[in-house]
């Protein structure tokens, strides 16, 4: 027989539950990064991945994994405290969010990159490529800034 130690089951049933908590609000906060980057592209972004556009599923693609990046680390850098783990979570995720359209919008009105006509090509364009490295790139700065104001908070408290 397997002697497990005191209070297993609880802390396992604890640790489920903040799991689960974090995939809900990871998966509300990857919903609201792929509202906010379909309202801030021109074309409707998921009617043309549906409709098989390359470039819109390049560039959907891209923008997805940075908001992916922003989130996790969110949520690695979250308090240890799970109510003050998940606020901060979400805190940071839609500060990241937010600062990372508006930057990648910022880029792509500086390369003077015309981003809708380029979603709504037939034909693959390597100009969605640079969108699509924009995207990625941006998301792994907002991700390192929220790591180390994260850092810099958890020392200064």
């Amino acid at each position: 027989m397997v002697a497990l130690p005191e209070g297993f089951g609880s802390s396992l049933g604890r640790g489920i539950g903040a799991i689960v908590l974090y995939a809900i609000v990871g998966l509300v906060l990857m919903l609201l990064g792929f509202y906010a980057i379909d309202w801030t592209t021109p074309g409707k972004l998921s009617a043309l991945v549906r409709d098989g556009k390359p470039n819109a599923v390049v560039v959907t693609a891209s923008g997805m994994l940075s908001m992916a990046f922003i989130i996790v680390v969110a949520i690695l850098f979250s308090s240890s405290d799970l109510a003050a783990g998940l606020i901060t979570s979400v805190v940071y995720g839609l500060v990241g969010i937010v600062a990372q359209v508006l930057a990648v919008r910022t880029l792509e009105w500086v390369t003077k990159l015309d981003v809708g006509a380029t979603i709504t090509d037939d034909r693959f364009a390597p100009a969605s490529v640079v969108v699509a490295a924009v995207h990625l790139a941006l998301g792994m700065i907002v991700a390192v800034a929220i790591s180390d104001f994260s850092t810099l908070f958890a020392t200064a408290s």
